[in-house]
């Protein structure tokens, strides 16, 4: 019985790997060609990256990670600093709200992030 379990485990476990996959390879390649795009700091082949492939950028930019970085990030890094001034207006920001009405004092500091 334990044999044929086993048997059963061994013979079914690359089925659920492969059903598992996250991306279909053509999404993959695209989101590759949109990396290498930011990485190289031309805004003529950025933006015909963008076109050629139909990205939409208010839902791509904020979450796209190239190479373990955001992709805003990865272009910094890489020295795409148009590319990174370009996908700017994207980026997800955060709002901090402070409860100042009975707490405030004239030395606190109000901050806001975003």
């Amino acid at each position: 019985m334990k044999k044929l379990l086993a048997i059963a485990v061994l013979a079914l476990s690359p089925i659920a790997f492969s059903v598992s996959a996250g991306m279909t390879t053509h999404m993959e390649n695209t989101l590759v060609a949109v990396c290498k795009a930011g990485a190289s700091n031309s805004m003529y082949k950025f933006r015909d990256t963008m076109k050629s492939y139909h990205i939409n950028k208010q839902r791509i930019f904020p979450r796209l990670v190239c190479n373990g970085e955001s992709f805003h990030q990865f272009a910094i890094s890489n020295g795409a600093d148009k590319t990174a001034k370009k996908i700017a207006p994207y980026l997800k920001g955060t709002v901090t709200i402070k409860d100042i009405a009975m707490t405030y004092s004239s030395d606190e500091i109000m901050a806001v992030n975003f």
